[in-house]
């Protein structure tokens, strides 16, 4: 599994600070969450943790005995005008798979998010929570090394946000690394190991995730989780 280094990251975007100086190492095993107030810099570290945006400065290493295989779930999922099935199925085309087992392997895991049964419906009809559930199926059936996760059940009913968590607690189960961007604390507590607190742009708390969330040492971390919020006014885009 990999190990993550954000080592003084910088990233300004339109004149605006979105990260400043951030350092972490995130451990190699289990779930990781980012939390902090909109405008923490937590999507933009998702990102660049992924390389779709470049740092302006610092740099961000990927530490891995070979090749990471990585996947992406957007708050708001990134779907093709085509069928469920297909949908997953193109997740796997990089692989360079047979056709029967993408399709194998597409099946599955349409089935481990209780979609088997709307496999040939175009995924323009679904609801958000089902081409959410949609999206974590075509990340569940490349096995990735790495999994990013942007906020995943953001907008999922109760029984779909359990179907969810327990896709991703099996999946950190079985090898996988999960970073979580959740502001949902309870989500955080069930599933994660440990917890980077974000603000402006730093990370200013990191640590077991029972410890930061019932005992947090600093005071920005106090604020954020009693509801305060004193950054609100901080512009950069979380």
């Amino acid at each position: 599994m990999p190990s993550l280094h954000c080592e003084n990251l910088g990233l300004r975007l339109n004149g605006t600070t979105i990260l400043d100086g951030l350092d972490a190492v995130i451990p190699p095993a289990g779930v990781t969450a980012l939390i902090g107030p909109n405008g923490a810099g937590k999507s933009a570290t998702l990102r660049v943790i992924d390389g779709l945006i470049p740092p302006t400065s610092g740099r961000m290493r990927i530490i891995a005995d070979g090749p990471v295989r990585r996947a992406f779930v957007f708050q708001r999922p990134a779907l093709v005008r085509a069928s469920a099935l297909a949908n997953v199925a193109l997740g796997l085309v990089p692989l360079k798979l047979p056709r029967t087992e993408r399709e194998a392997r597409s099946h599955a895991a349409l089935a481990r998010v209780g979609l088997a049964h709307r496999a040939r419906d175009p995924a323009t009809r679904f609801s958000g929570g089902e081409q959410q559930r949609l999206a974590l199926a075509r990340a569940w059936a490349v096995e990735p090394d790495l999994l990013l996760a942007d906020e995943p059940t953001a907008n999922l009913d109760p029984a779909a946000t359990e179907l969810v968590e327990g896709l991703i607690a099996d999946m950190a189960a079985r090898g996988t690394k999960v970073v979580l961007v959740s502001h949902n604390l309870g989500q955080v507590m069930r599933l994660a190991a440990d917890v980077l607190v974000l603000a402006r742009g730093k990370a200013v708390e990191h640590g077991p995730a029972r410890a930061i969330l019932t005992s947090p040492q600093r005071p920005e971390t106090r604020a954020y989780l009693s509801g305060e919020l004193p950054w609100t006014s901080f512009a950069a885009a979380s």
